[in-house]
């Protein structure tokens, strides 16, 4: 069996790789939310205002995962206050999910939130999202209460770094 190769590399938000997967992320959420495909234009409202200009660093970061140098996935971290952080835009594409991507991208993201100075990684999701609770779960994270609250989050959880 041959080992495939994932990189994970931090990238500004608005290359052309990091752009076309915040917008598979989106639209994958988003049609799962509504159970229809999002249109291009629900995407484009969704990515507006969306805040991910603070995944840079001293707030934040933002990764792109690459298999086999293939931008596969993404995730981000936005520190929250001086020790939390919080996980945001964990996302693997259809075609590169179940090839072990996903863990090692959760363990670089807590990495960079350790390296901007947290303590604690917190995030919300959905109940629908099953995945990626799974994915959450598996690497220690619990459930905790809420610290925000907004339309589509259903879910918290935290994990001390």
């Amino acid at each position: 069996m041959t080992r495939m190769t994932w990189t994970f590399s931090p990238e500004r938000v608005d290359t052309s790789d990091a752009t076309s997967l915040r917008r598979d992320y989106y639209a994958d959420v988003a049609g799962r939310y509504w159970k229809r495909p999002a249109t291009e234009a629900e995407v484009d409202e969704g990515l507006t205002g969306d805040g991910v200009e603070k995944l840079t660093p001293p707030t934040g970061q933002f990764l792109v995962a690459r298999l086999e140098g293939k931008p596969a996935g993404c995730g981000g971290v936005l520190m929250l206050d001086g020790e939390r952080a919080e996980l945001t835009r964990v996302f693997i594409r259809h075609a590169f999910r179940g090839v072990g991507g996903a863990g090692p991208l959760l363990r670089r993201l807590e990495d960079e939130a350790r390296a901007l100075g947290a303590r604690r990684m917190v995030l919300n999701t959905r109940l629908d999202l099953v995945e990626a609770r799974a994915l959450y779960t598996r690497h220690g994270y619990a459930e905790i209460p809420a610290y925000c609250t907004g339309p589509y989050m259903d879910i918290w959880y935290g994990k001390e770094l």
